[in-house]
């Protein structure tokens, strides 16, 4: 697909800077959502949804920090609160048990995103929005005003699914939350696929528990009340899942940074949740010391990457807006 040069960059949820060892990290901060297409962002929900303004739930107060000594950053003055992630999950799974059902989008509806991204080298957040068919068989974007669209190709040699595939595999999952856990690590789709990435190939199975359970969680759209709850859980039994409070994406939103402590004291690659609801927000990556690739310095102590969903919707047609 790399002669389809508009419908590459419009699938990107970050762009390519140029630089190779930027690409490189470009991957390695996409590691484990595997979003390359705009709607793998958030899974298609039957009706409009906004990730910035949904209706939050009724729920406790904030479990109370169990570690507030964490060592600042370059990044930050002030070091994040950490919480006790069996009890955050746990009461996230609480909450996610109330939501009310989806039905399915018609085949021929289309997913419309907007989403923002603040690369670490600049002071500047791009926006992007597209749309794409539920059956995944035509995208759509803006380009100066002009909307295009245009067919997508299969591609058997990559991980990305279409909406409908997506809510297809989501509802066949286990809702036994140990059962879930085994069935994501030993999923060949997340194994296998895409073909061409070299990351997989010294993943380990906490590695992948982690980026696959967050990749569906970030799809919760369609995803069924007992099965986002079941993956909450699933998430507190992967060793090692941390989660700090006042976690910023890219929207400026602060949030819950879920991210998975393997021991690198370099760079740390947060999920952002919601605070209220738990609905995924975004994506960060922040530099803790200087990092080097072949020699280069790829990124500098205290810099920040970070992406936003900022609003997921159905739509009817290509161009439209909720």
């Amino acid at each position: 697909m790399d002669d389809l040069r508009p419908l590459r960059e419009f699938r990107s949820e970050t762009p390519e800077p140029g630089p190779d060892w930027l690409r490189t990290e470009r991957r390695r901060f996409l590691a484990g959502t595997r979003r390359r297409r705009p709607y793998t962002l958030l899974a298609t929900a039957a009706a409009a949804v906004a990730a910035a303004v949904i209706v939050p739930l009724a729920m406790p107060a904030e479990p109370a920090p169990t570690d507030t000594a964490a060592p600042a950053t370059a990044a930050t003055a002030t070091p994040p609160l950490r919480l006790d992630s069996e009890v955050v999950l746990a009461r996230a799974a609480t909450v996610a048990e109330r939501r009310t059902s989806t039905s399915k989008p018609r085949p021929t509806q289309w997913h419309y995103t907007k989403t923002l991204d603040k690369q670490a080298y600049t002071s500047e957040v791009e926006t992007r929005e597209g749309w794409i068919r539920y059956d995944g068989k035509q995208t759509a974007w803006n380009d100066d005003g002009k909307l295009t669209v245009q067919d997508v190709p299969p591609d058997p040699g990559d991980d990305d699914l279409s909406p409908q595939q997506y809510d297809a595999k989501l509802r066949a999952l286990p809702t036994d939350p140990e059962k879930l856990l085994a069935k994501v690590v030993g999923d060949r789709h997340w194994i296998d696929l895409p073909r061409e990435d070299t990351l997989k190939n010294t993943e380990s199975a906490n590695d992948r528990a982690f980026r696959v359970l967050t990749l569906y969680l970030s799809r919760y759209g369609t995803m069924p009340p007992r099965l986002e709850a079941a993956m909450f859980r699933a998430l507190a039994r992967v060793p090692g899942v941390r989660i700090e409070q006042g976690v910023a994406d890219a929207a400026g939103r602060s949030g819950l940074g879920v991210w998975l402590d393997t021991g690198d004291d370099t760079v740390r690659r947060y999920v952002v949740l919601d605070p209220t609801d738990y609905r995924y927000l975004g994506h960060r990556m922040l530099w803790l010391k200087d990092e080097y690739l072949g020699g280069d310095l790829v990124g500098r102590a205290g810099e920040v990457w970070t992406t936003a969903l900022t609003v997921s919707a159905i739509v009817d047609r290509p161009g439209q807006r909720p």
